[in-house]
């Protein structure tokens, strides 16, 4: 089923909550890119007003996005899962393919740090710019032993696309075609074993202005562009280098960027808050139709923020159902909460109870929500900080400008996905059973319903 409504009226961040729900059919954005404040890639900032302090924009900028992710669904599904997110049907037959031939240290791709999180590994995005050459093309930046990688990364940038000619045919004039819109979108929120009074919100997508979307789709999330691979900006991974992040790998050390342009003092030391997080371990749990949630607590992770997305659906697709929950105290979406988020707006929210605090190791989904089954798909993220680090440090006197060669930013984040309940012998039952001691072990208990492999396919595929 899809949603037509007026696309000037939706945010991209909710045109990309209904095109994951399958409710509209436009191109999804995943990352949204704000301008650039004053000071940033290729401006200077304006003279203080008031006699502040002036701070120029640095020479050179790199960014760093780091990300861990976890999964425990098999290499053919988790194929199949991500390359259904950008290629369909047919992008699903080739992720399932290459999922069932096994991994190798090859085939990393710039942009893997924001995937939905459906294969495990870590990954690392870099990419370098200098306003000194801004149409630099290549770079290399020298890395820490412990990153597993040899001595260095070569950055390279991407070329521009070439101008595409078109020359105007004559064609039959069609009169354009509209699906009705169908079915229901409903949110619920919150830890614990019940649904709670006033849940959940529902949009009738049949009847509701977009005044009701905008209203409905409570989405939190600022993420901004860090590391980008465009000409220009030398990035890694590429095709030349596409060698993948080693389980191993520690950022841990100097980093050194070298290139025409780049000035030679752009060293910068990460330290361990900056490194690969440790993979979320999450333990499922069906209980009385709902699931019990619990994981270890991560080192350096400010928060953590769950969402789950499934449906409903009895007999015609009038009457299918798209149903989010999210752990957070306060009804939000969650599309916009599962990547990359600022210091000042974690602590934010933690406070605002849309997040849970760090000290967070346990969360119920209520039961109810996802019928008997409970099948949906899970998403979970454990915030890393972001840290900024610029050469030479701003002079303490305000009446002296601050001019750094090079600024460098990095963000962390780890990420886990599954499916509601577990995958089967591999989710929430094999994790409750090997917390029991052998006599504990019921050899006569009934087996819960396992979760087909195809009808997940189905759900993730829309068919």
């Amino acid at each position: 089923m899809k949603t037509f409504v007026a696309r000037k009226r939706l945010t991209p961040l909710m045109q990309g909550a209904l095109i994951t729900c399958g409710l509209l059919a436009v191109p999804l954005l995943t990352t949204a890119q704000t301008k650039p404040a004053a000071g940033t890639q290729g401006k200077a900032a304006a003279p203080a007003k008031g006699g502040a302090q002036v701070v120029k924009a640095p020479v050179a900028l790199a960014f760093i996005d780091v990300a861990t992710s976890a999964s425990d669904m098999p290499s053919m599904m988790s194929g199949a899962a991500q390359g259904a997110q950008s290629g369909g049907f047919f992008g699903a037959l080739g992720g399932m393919a290459r999922g069932a031939t096994g991994s190798n240290d090859r085939g990393n791709v710039f942009g893997n740090t924001h995937s939905m999180g459906f294969s495990s590994g870590k990954y690392v995005d870099v990419s370098v710019y200098t306003s000194k050459n801004p149409s630099l093309g290549e770079a290399t930046q020298a890395i820490p032993a412990g990153m597993n990688l040899g001595e260095s990364l070569k950055l390279i940038a991407s070329v521009p696309d070439k101008p595409v000619t078109y020359t105007p045919s004559e064609e039959t004039p069609s009169e354009p075609t509209y699906e009705k819109p169908k079915g229901k979108i409903s949110i619920y929120w919150g830890c614990g074993e019940t649904v709670r009074p006033g849940q959940p919100r529902t949009l009738d997508v049949a009847k509701s202005s977009p005044e009701d979307y905008a209203k409905f789709f409570v989405m939190r999330g600022k993420v901004t562009k860090g590391a980008r691979s465009q000409p220009g900006n030398p990035s890694w991974p590429n095709k030349v280098d596409d060698r993948k992040v080693p389980d191993t790998a520690s950022l841990v050390g100097q980093h050194q960027f070298v290139g025409n342009g780049i000035p030679d003092s752009f060293k910068v030391s990460l330290g361990s808050a900056q490194d690969l997080m440790a993979p979320i371990e999450l333990a499922q749990t069906k209980k009385d139709g709902g699931v019990n949630l619990e994981w270890k607590s991560i080192a350096n992770a400010r928060g953590y923020f769950i969402s789950v997305m499934g449906g409903q659906q009895s007999g015609n697709s009038d009457s299918a159902e798209v149903i989010v929950w999210t752990s957070s105290e306060l009804p939000d979406f969650g599309f916009g909460l599962v990547d990359y988020q600022t210091n000042a707006d974690i602590d934010k929210w933690i406070n605002e109870k849309v997040i849970l605090p760090s000290s967070a190791t346990k969360c119920d989904v209520p039961k109810g929500i996802f019928g008997e089954q409970g099948a949906g798909m899970l998403r979970m993220i454990a915030y890393g900080s972001d840290a900024f680090f610029a050469y030479p440090p701003r002079p303490a006197d305000p009446k002296i400008a601050w001019e750094p060669d090079w600024q460098t930013k990095v963000r962390v984040k780890s990420t886990f996905s599954s499916i509601l309940g577990g995958m089967g012998d591999m989710g929430g039952r094999r994790s409750q059973q090997s917390s029991q001691s052998p006599q504990q072990q019921k050899p006569e208990q009934k087996e819960e319903p396992k979760i087909k492999p195809t009808d997940v396919l189905k759900g993730l595929l829309g068919f």
